[in-house]
């Protein structure tokens, strides 16, 4: 470690440590998301898998335009696994997509393989 990384990281643990435990689990998130989860996101019918995302970086939840609030759905990038095996097949691209909080049941989770 170099000398000018030492008190860059001092700077950095004393300022996160004056932040309240809301603001420190936002700095956590953004940087999760900044660095990517290699998610997988999978879309059910009742108990029926339909769909499955492979590779997302983030879920993330839509602001509203007016007003503090949040939408009612999320929303991301990720590979459509047409066949659904779970790994990046020829001609699966990434594709932007949404989910309702309200209609759709879906599961997301960390990419096991990682």
């Amino acid at each position: 470690m170099s000398s000018k990384t030492l008190p860059l990281i001092a700077a950095a643990t004393i300022a996160l440590a004056g932040c309240t435990q809301e603001t420190q689990n936002k700095i956590g998130r953004s940087l999760q998301n900044w660095t990517g989860a290699n998610g997988v996101l999978e879309v059910y019918a009742g108990d029926k898998l339909v769909r499955r995302f492979i590779e997302i970086d983030k879920l993330s939840t839509a602001s509203a335009t007016q007003g503090a609030g949040a939408r009612p759905y999320r929303f991301g990038y990720g590979v459509i696994d047409k066949n659904m095996n779970g790994t990046r097949d020829q001609g699966e691209r990434k594709v932007y997509f949404e989910i309702s909080d309200y209609s759709t049941n879906y599961i997301f989770y960390g990419d096991p393989g990682s």
